[in-house]
């Protein structure tokens, strides 16, 4: 198992990170194509929550984000709060194809601060769906507003794959990179990755157990 060996740590930690946005914004696709690569043009609806786990290496630190994808629809508005409980990292994902979605950003950031665990929960700003040709929301205005609110900020397209693993990258390395997040909540929201005695002798990695 590459976690338990050339000289990585033996400990994955597990950041909980949500995706928050309107309906149809893409925050399904992006979670599918950064924990699988696989991209379905016509992904029915979330109801309620999804999340995927990926493994990944960054600054060699073995890391397993926990990536939620929340439902954007109104009937399922009352379920999000208790998915924000506890999240290191917040994608606010918008449509550069609808302006409406980059418009409802500030209701999902009060959102956000109402319901957040975390003061300093790491921000990212994302607009997607960069491959389609009719944009009404120019890259500058992401920017700004990314601004304003202290938030990371990128474009990506789900569907040709760009910016969607960095943007991921990004913001797991920002949590990192901020302490605060695992001092206090990593008891209760990280996990780590250990190796059982039965299977030491076989020198692979074992279960997932809770951090002590």
């Amino acid at each position: 198992c590459a976690w338990c060996c050339a000289g990585m740590e033996p400990a994955g930690l597990t950041p909980k990170l949500l995706l928050v946005g309107d309906s149809a914004v893409g925050k399904s696709s992006l979670r599918r194509r950064f924990t699988d690569g696989a991209f379905e043009p016509r992904l029915k609806p979330t109801v309620g929550v999804d999340f995927t786990a990926k493994k990944m290496v960054v600054e060699s630190r073995a890391v397993q984000p926990a990536v939620w994808d929340t439902a954007g629809q109104e009937r399922f508005r009352t379920l999000t709060p208790s998915y924000y409980r506890g999240a290191q990292g917040v994608v606010l994902v918008y449509d550069v194809t609808r302006k409406d979605t980059f418009t409802a950003l500030q209701r999902w950031l009060n959102e956000l601060e109402t319901y957040s665990t975390n003061s300093n929960t790491v921000k990212m700003l994302v607009g997607n769906k960069t491959d389609k040709p009719d944009r009404e929301v120019e890259r500058k205005e992401g920017l700004q507003f990314a601004g304003k609110h202290s938030l990371l900020f990128t474009e990506t397209s789900a569907k040709t794959q760009e910016g969607v693993q960095n943007a991921f990258e990004e913001l797991v390395i920002k949590i990192l990179q901020t302490p605060g997040l695992w001092d206090k909540s990593t008891e209760k929201w990280g996990v780590q990755l250990m190796e059982s005695s039965a299977q030491q002798d076989e020198g692979v990695c074992g279960a997932y157990c809770p951090l002590t």
